[in-house]
């Protein structure tokens, strides 16, 4: 047997409860980068790690820009992976984390290859390719498609996240399945739905996601239902030998 034979992949969602934060960042916000206190934010960090059961230094955060750029990761980093939306990583005990407050977090693996990524997913992100990018980064560090299982976590649901037709139209073009109407009747975006479909048609079979609606859910933040506000953790680890 394999070592990666060995291993547990773990994966974790926060809300907005249970941290140090103030108003209107209350409590659990994980944010550096929307005007918290970064006392708060360090003892929401410090939390987070001691309940996954890691230190704080083996948690690995990125420098979220809507972007499509991945990093390979091989040790803890003392900062944010500079300009990065999505990495990847074959080292255990070393917890990937993705920021969301409407954007898709996906967490993937290979659990059989001992391959993770996190991937942080808004509209732009989601439109120009973040998806596909990451999961050729797996695959160049050992993962299989067909092996890979993909966890979409909460994010502003299709029901709520209104926007104009010309824009819709054209995340739909670059996106397909992402298009749709809101309650209202109006235009809208269903980012999952079209993400769903092309990690379907890239060969992965095992897509989970929780239902929740960002927008909807006042357990967690969300930009669009109030701005400023803090950010939920998506987070996924390879539990191996301390």
């Amino acid at each position: 047997m394999t070592a990666a034979h060995t291993l547990t992949v773990r994966r974790v969602t926060t809300t907005r409860a249970g941290g140090f934060s103030a108003p209107p960042y209350d409590s659990f916000n994980l944010g550096d980068h929307v005007g918290d206190d970064p006392e708060a934010v360090r003892r929401n960090r410090e939390r987070l790690a001691a309940g996954i059961g890691l230190t704080p230094d083996r948690l690995v955060w990125m420098e979220q820009i809507h972007g499509r750029a991945v990093e390979i990761v091989d040790g803890p980093r003392p900062e944010p992976v500079p300009a990065t939306d999505a990495l990847v990583t074959t080292v255990p005990n070393l917890a990937l984390v993705t920021l969301s407050a409407d954007c898709v977090p996906i967490l993937l693996s290979d659990d059989e290859a001992g391959v993770i990524a996190a991937v942080h997913a808004g509209r732009i992100g989601a439109r120009i390719g973040i998806v596909p990018r990451v999961l050729d980064a797996m695959v160049s560090v050992g993962a299989r498609l067909d092996r890979v299982g993909a966890f979409l976590g909460p994010a502003a649901s299709g029901r709520q996240y209104e926007v104009p037709a010309a824009m819709r139209d054209d995340v739909e073009k670059h996106l397909p399945g992402s298009a749709t109407t809101t309650v209202r009747g109006t235009p809208a975006l269903d980012l999952r739905a079209g993400i769903r479909r092309q990690l379907t048609e890239a060969g992965i079979a095992a897509v989970a996601e929780d239902p929740r609606c960002t927008i909807e859910d006042k357990t967690l933040f969300s930009h669009r239902r109030g701005a400023p506000t803090g950010r939920i953790a998506g987070v996924i680890w390879i539990e191996g030998p301390r």
